[in-house]
């Protein structure tokens, strides 16, 4: 395709995709479920599993392949600024108050669903359809420990900020949590893919990497930055060369984060949270969340959506092995976290919260089976079985959710303030 029409399908496409997420998800406000919920419905439904499968020549013709390296750079464009955003509301004296229950609550998200997946994956590995057959049980193990282990990290941020829990202990816990599971399940896949792949440097690069860089951004990153921040009036505007300066280091963190292979959405995190609070976070917020939220974020939805085929779940092994998966997965993770929070002394309507928030597993886990499926490590029955868990795991987070608030009087109180 040449290079002129690129911008003829990214206009069109991106029309269709806004679109659509936003009524799509404004049926999701109206049954209870968040925004978020509905603009990842809307990329599925945007994909052959919908779309493609009513109008499969009108849906080639909306999004033909020539055009996804496109919507693929504009879709980690919005997903890394709307994770800057976060780090913005990110609340260190919080984290600092409760880093106990936050790495408790992280290794319980982490040990019991990798411990499902080592019991579970002999008789996976044997079952057609879901694994490569080059492929090694110890690998195949730590794919889909991975896989069950990682919470949507972008989907429980953005279900935070929509509850009003931006900010708020129990927010920041979740978070926190979300973010070691998260860096954790990405450690994990750079180990798989350098076995898969027989070379260990991409490992060693994510996991010695991204351990450093975020260290340096949480002891030194906040004293380096001060100086956008001086001087900075709250009623004036930004000025132009503080506001040029944040997108260029935010462009050279999520560089930073892609490059030593973990992800971008850590890089612009990582700097939300190391910028000095005060005029210029509210500033930033002020500018750049309306076109993030509105018109970059559904476009990271619809990329992932565009490579599901939930269709494929009718196979009668891949349908009974989907069932084991989806029950380890709503099981193990959420009742690891709820128990892990209550043994650190978590208020019960916490520790309830928390486990279901972190049950959400949505676009992130999206990410990781696309990898996996391009890399060849899974094929795509396991594929669609992961997709399906994604959707109703975030599906189930908001009305489980929903119904610890309406239990818990502080949790209500929480939200109301």
């Amino acid at each position: 395709m040449p290079t002129s029409q690129l911008s003829v399908y990214f206009f069109i496409q991106t029309a269709a995709i806004v679109l659509a997420s936003q009524f799509v998800g404004k049926l999701a406000r109206r049954v209870g479920q968040p925004q978020v919920v509905g603009e990842m419905i809307a990329g599925v439904l945007l994909g052959p599993s919908l779309f493609g499968l009513l109008l499969p020549h009108w849906q080639q013709a909306l999004f033909p392949k020539a055009t996804m390296g496109t919507l693929y750079v504009a879709a980690q464009l919005g997903v890394g600024l709307y994770m800057f955003l976060v780090g913005t509301e990110f609340r260190a004296e919080h984290f600092r108050a409760r880093a106990k229950s936050a790495m408790s609550v992280s290794l319980a998200g982490i040990v019991a669903p990798f411990a499902l997946a080592f019991a579970l994956t002999p008789w996976l590995h044997g079952i057609p359809g879901l694994f490569a057959d080059k492929v090694r049980l110890y690998e195949a193990s730590l794919f889909l420990g991975a896989a069950i282990a990682i919470t949507a990290f972008p989907m429980l941020a953005r279900i935070i900020h929509e509850r009003g829990l931006a900010g708020t202990s129990l927010g920041t816990l979740a978070l926190t949590a979300g973010a070691f599971d998260d860096a954790a399940a990405w450690c994990i896949l750079a180990i798989v893919l350098a076995s898969f792949g027989g070379s260990w440097t991409g490992a060693y690069a994510a996991i010695g990497g991204g351990a450093c860089f975020a260290l340096f951004m949480i002891f030194f990153g906040g004293r380096l930055l001060r100086r956008l921040a001086a001087g900075l009036k709250p009623d004036a505007p930004l000025p132009a060369t503080v506001f040029a300066a944040v997108l260029a280091l935010f462009s050279l963190c999520a560089f930073a984060m892609d490059a030593i292979g973990i992800h971008a959405v850590f890089g612009g995190f990582l700097l939300g949270v190391a910028l000095p609070r005060g005029p210029l976070t509210e500033k930033l917020r002020e500018m750049l969340q309306p076109f993030v939220v509105v018109f970059l974020l559904p476009i990271f939805f619809t990329y992932s959506g565009l490579n599901t085929r939930l269709d494929m779940l009718m196979e009668p092994s891949i349908m009974l092995a989907a069932i084991v998966i989806l029950l380890a997965s709503f099981g193990g993770k959420g009742i690891a976290c709820w128990a892990a929070a209550r043994a650190n002394g978590e208020p019960s309507g916490d520790a309830m919260a928390i486990g279901a928030l972190m049950n959400a597993r949505g676009l992130m886990e999206l990410i990781i089976i696309n990898i996996g499926l391009a890399a060849g490590v899974i094929l795509p029955g396991l594929f669609s079985i992961l997709v399906l868990m994604a959707v109703t795991s975030t599906l189930m987070a908001t009305p489980l959710f929903n119904w610890i608030v309406r239990r818990n009087a502080a949790l209500r109180a929480a939200i109301a303030r």
